[in-house]
């Protein structure tokens, strides 16, 4: 009987799973993050008072770095030739009725021409620019909440497209 867990072998130990007779296609894939934060740190940002720097830039950056590293820092995943990294800010500057938080959302797409999918890709860029934006606020602001990572959008591959909505502000 063949393991039905693709990640571990014979013995019930880890292993990469071996994409080598896998075809190459196309393969795209979108997460999103939130980050809940005080109105006033919102308006820090926008009006660039952050002292560590422009904050979406800089996360921007760290969230493209993170998708091209992923594989370096989740044990199972292939090292990949990513074809391209898209990464956007959505601020939400209307406090949430119940938390008085406001919010920024996240959204990174990875793209790949490839044996495997890039979903991890996606959801390492989201994680990784919103500790970003932790990281450059936090001195204002130790409060934030990073919320609602998950993958919202994917396509090609054995598995076909995957999508969904993923809920506003935390609830």
């Amino acid at each position: 009987m063949e393991n039905e867990f693709t990640h571990f072998n014979e013995e019930g130990r880890a292993r990469m799973v071996d994409v080598s007779e896998k075809g190459i296609t196309d393969r795209i894939a979108t997460a999103q993050a939130k980050v809940l934060l005080q109105p006033a740190t919102l308006k820090l940002i926008k009006e660039g008072q952050i002292k560590k720097g422009d904050v979406f830039a800089v996360a921007q950056v760290a969230g493209i770095c993170g998708a091209k590293k992923t594989w370096d820092i989740i044990p199972m995943c292939h090292p990949l030739m990513l074809a391209g990294i898209d990464i956007s800010f959505t601020d939400n500057p209307v406090p949430d009725s119940e938390s008085g938080l406001c919010s920024i959302g996240i959204t990174a797409s990875v793209k790949v021409t490839g044996k495997t999918g890039v979903e991890m890709e996606a959801l390492t860029a989201v994680s990784t620019a919103a500790l970003t934006i932790y990281d450059m606020c936090k001195a204002v602001d130790r409060g934030m909440i990073i919320t609602n990572i998950g993958l919202t959008y994917k396509a090609g591959g054995k598995s076909g497209v995957y999508s969904r909505e993923l809920p506003e502000n935390g609830k």
